[in-house]
């Protein structure tokens, strides 16, 4: 009987040691990795976060005019999943370590082609260095480091640093208006073709907008009880300045719309129709 006892405990005692070991246990900067579709493609973000528990951390932690890894531990890594502008300049789609150089008024912001180490700077594998423009006392307090791609628009975004009371913002552009503008013309000529799509984008870039109205009927031909692309048809014809016929789509889309989540939505659109 003690023979099975001891081999119990045995067991007991190994389990739980190969528990521990795969356990995984808090870490001081924990590492964060998120992607965001942005454009055609996204842009992902992988960094360590570190907080400031109390610290001063910029002009002391991390002091101004010395370039800092933008995080902790390994260096942080941004992927753009296509060519993106930068201050004017283009960076080619890739992957890429993000280093900073905080100041009080302004941010450096450098790009280096070395994504491996332990935040390692070799400045001669620097592909760009720009200055961001929009670096702010925030009202609210950031304990631990946040970096965001925030205000996404068709080929805007940016990506926003924010630590302690600092937030640095980086604005990001893309010229993805003939890509996109190939591909639905391209499209409209297969099966599936996406006639409300490509009205929407249209309407969106504010050109186009004949051709994202005809589009639009035929989106309706198709669906002809689809209360949105009445909505969408309004808003095209209200953009080209034809407020009564933008007015009779809007009508036709607060109709249609009655009995669902949407009804309240279509009549305040309606409204600033008249």
């Amino acid at each position: 009987m003690k023979k099975v006892i001891y081999s119990l405990a045995l067991l007991v005692s190994v389990g739980t040691a190969a528990f521990a070991q795969d356990m995984k246990v808090p870490v001081p900067s924990p590492l964060a990795t998120f992607k965001q579709d942005f454009s055609t493609s996204f842009i992902e973000i992988s960094y360590s976060r570190p907080s400031a528990n109390g610290r001063k951390v910029f002009g002391d932690l991390v002091p101004y005019g010395e370039i800092w890894r933008t995080g902790a531990n390994n260096a942080t890594v941004v992927t753009f999943g296509e060519d993106v502008i930068i201050d004017g300049k283009t960076l080619k789609a890739g992957a890429y370590s993000l280093y900073s150089i905080p100041g009080e008024t302004s941010w450096d912001i450098v790009f280096n082609s070395n994504t491996g180490g332990w935040g390692t700077v070799k400045p001669q594998t620097d592909v760009l260095k720009v200055k961001t423009a929009k670096v702010s006392k925030s009202n609210y307090y950031v304990n631990t480091l946040s970096i965001d791609v925030n205000n996404i628009t068709n080929n805007s975004c940016e990506i926003v640093i924010a630590w302690e009371n600092t937030v640095a913002v980086l604005p990001v552009k893309v010229d993805n208006d003939k890509r996109i503008t190939e591909y639905y013309e391209n499209a409209i000529n297969k099966p599936r073709i996406p006639y409300q799509q490509a009205a929407q984008y249209y309407l969106s870039q504010g050109k186009e907008l004949n051709k994202a109205l005809a589009y639009t009927d035929k989106a309706i031909e198709q669906n002809p009880s689809a209360f949105w692309l009445y909505s969408l048809k309004g808003k095209i014809l209200f953009k080209q300045g034809n407020k009564a016929e933008a007015a009779k789509a809007q009508q036709k889309a607060v109709d249609m719309s009655k009995g669902t989540p949407y009804h309240a939505e279509q009549e305040t659109l309606l409204k600033s129709y008249k």
